[in-house]
């Protein structure tokens, strides 16, 4: 379940109010006249199934201006009524899309932060690592730790609503990040030949490791089920799917192999490296953007009147 607050001017109360009670899967609607002090005006609460958000949105999209609404998750419900309404409402919750949600979200992830170029730059380091020890661990570790499918997600979202300023914002994150992790990783590399702890004998990786630095049929499927999975993931709002695709695909341990990799002068290797990247990225841009399409189209739990 949602939990919606609603701030509306006192003229147009009864018309929301109305627009809650017609839409399917809403419920526990409550009215406090004159409550709301900034913005001035009348609150409305209310509860509503997953699978009525869309809906519920798209017809109060006006109150975005001359109002507020502001949705949370409801963890716990204990209620006939709200069982009853997610009953009613279409569809299934770990099946519905919640628009607007994810359009904040892709937008907040296409931004580069501090945290987002030192969550990528640490986590291409423990990569680099993992090469050089051959741990598989470390690989694990830094593939988890990466926050780049963030940006990739907004690339598939704004594929699918034709939003190019969003598109190129995502993707000059994903090139500035990466450049900045894999320069990071370059020069602690680089520190480390000169020290002389590490040489050219230390990127023989073992069997287990050599997916890192050779890309094939097998790496772009496994990119295309990953983008799926990943949006997926988003979209019903399972976070430990998620996880599951961070582990799948090579875009960190190819970028921390690459950069060892041009700090010890093996320019041989760097090439399979930025092809590694390159084709998990381009596949999770794919199939994550063909996923978006199916839930969009096919999938009925958008409700009635969608605003999408």
């Amino acid at each position: 379940m949602l939990h919606l607050r609603l701030i509306c001017p006192p003229a147009r109360t009864d018309e929301v109010a109305a627009v809650l009670e017609d839409c399917p899967g809403v419920t526990n609607i409550v009215v406090l006249p004159g409550a709301a002090r900034v913005p001035k005006g009348d609150v409305i609460i209310c509860d509503a199934a997953r699978e009525s958000a869309n809906e519920v949105l798209g017809r109060l999209k006006w109150l975005e201006t001359e109002g507020s609404i502001a949705v949370e998750q409801v963890d716990l419900s204990l209620s006939k009524v709200a069982d009853d309404a997610i009953e009613e409402a279409p569809g299934a919750p770990d099946d519905a899309v919640i628009w607007e949600e994810l359009a904040r979200k892709v937008s907040a992830d296409s931004r580069i932060t501090w945290a987002y170029l030192a969550f990528l730059a640490i986590a291409t380091q423990l990569a680099g690592i993992a090469v050089l020890q051959n741990s598989l661990v470390l690989i694990m570790g830094a593939m988890v730790l990466g926050p780049e499918f963030g940006p990739v997600a907004a690339i598939c979202f704004g594929l699918l609503r034709g939003k190019w300023p969003l598109i190129a914002t995502a993707f000059r994150t994903l090139a500035v990040g990466f450049a900045v992790a894999i320069a990071i990783t370059f020069a602690c590399a680089l520190v480390s030949t000169w020290l002389g702890w590490i040489d050219m004998s230390n990127l023989d990786t073992n069997a287990e490791m050599e997916f890192i630095v050779k890309p094939d049929k097998w790496s772009f499927i496994v990119a295309l089920l990953a983008g799926v999975a990943g949006v997926l993931s988003i979209t019903a709002g399972k976070s430990s799917a998620l996880i599951g695709v961070f582990i799948s695909v090579t875009t960190v341990p190819a970028a921390g192999h690459a950069a060892v990799a041009l700090a010890l002068g093996a320019w041989n290797e760097v090439a399979p490296s930025a092809w590694q990247l390159t084709v998990n990225i381009l596949g999770m841009v794919i199939s994550g953007t063909a996923t978006l399409m199916v839930q969009r189209k096919f999938w009925p739990q958008v409700g009635r009147r969608s605003s999408v």
